[in-house]
């Protein structure tokens, strides 16, 4: 196994504490914050611990305060609700005696029931678009120098954007993005592996989609960029070591927040997961 995908699997595996507690630890790559795709994967998998039988369906989370990635996190689990068909789970992820991210997810039976989906996109196949290595060297003109030293290590994920204007020049485009991705390597068989690695997946282009209409990037040095909340919802099985086309629109920017809202289909054709975010994209006065 690649030892970037190794090391994902071990961030996303938590050390048991106490009953409904469990602590968290961050890669020690430089970075000043916590990657929030990290702690809604973490934040999943501690809720995943104290579920049995059923699978996430969907998860709502909220970002308080930038993680220290020198410290552990503390993940505390509230078991809202057991019933008959569905299981609510509510967590907190803590630093410093302070909630940095809280986390409802909401679990399901598998039913049988009425069925339809979007049809993905008409986009070009993932095998006839740029690899990593040229993607990389395209990012690394841009990038300052915590970006430029994360991507020159190797990754978790692969990424392969089918329009590389965004990462090549400081047009204003459509306010939509479409990435194909996966990771890196082959994951375990469980369904709450592949749900936690999609989680710490699908931050990666939410937020940099809603700066597409004023030809900003999050590398742009005059904008300051955080998550605010996340939102995801699993429709249909899937595997995060396959191609993923995750389509995002931006439908609104206001307040100098951006709302981003994403679609995840499969090399066939089925819209497996959706999401939605609204992130901060605050000019810098200085």
């Amino acid at each position: 196994m690649r030892p970037a995908v190794a090391e994902l699997l071990s961030i996303l595996d938590l050390e048991p504490l106490e009953h409904n507690l469990f602590r968290g630890r961050s890669p020690q790559v430089g970075w000043q914050r916590v990657f929030g795709g990290q702690v809604i994967g973490q934040a999943l998998v501690a809720a995943n611990r104290t579920v049995e039988g059923r699978a996430a369906h969907s998860l709502h989370g909220y970002f308080m305060r930038p993680g220290d990635p020198a410290v552990p996190i503390i993940y505390e689990v509230d078991r809202l609700r057991d019933g008959r068909s569905f299981t609510t789970r509510l967590v907190s992820a803590i630093q410093h005696g302070h909630a940095i991210f809280t986390l409802l997810a909401s679990y399901h039976d598998e039913e049988d029931g009425l069925e339809h989906a979007f049809e993905k996109p008409e986009i070009v196949d993932p095998d006839d678009l740029p690899g990593e290595d040229e993607l990389r060297a395209l990012i690394l003109e841009r990038a300052p120098d915590n970006i430029r030293g994360y991507f020159t290590r190797e990754r978790p994920m692969e990424l392969r954007p089918t329009d590389l204007r965004h990462y090549l020049s400081d047009e204003k485009l459509p306010p939509r993005q479409n990435i194909w991705m996966r990771a890196t390597d082959r994951l375990p068989d469980e369904v709450a592996v592949h749900q936690a690695a999609l989680a710490y997946l699908s931050d990666m282009a939410l937020l940099d989609t809603a700066l597409f209409p004023h030809g900003k990037s999050v590398f742009s040095k005059d904008m300051q960029t955080a998550s605010l909340d996340h939102a995801m919802w699993f429709h249909r099985p899937f595997r995060a070591d396959e191609w993923l086309l995750y389509a995002t629109d931006t439908p609104s920017s206001s307040g100098s927040r951006g709302f981003t809202r994403g679609m995840l289909f499969d090399r066939s054709g089925r819209l497996v997961a959706s999401t939605a975010q609204e992130g901060l994209i605050r000019r810098r006065t200085r």
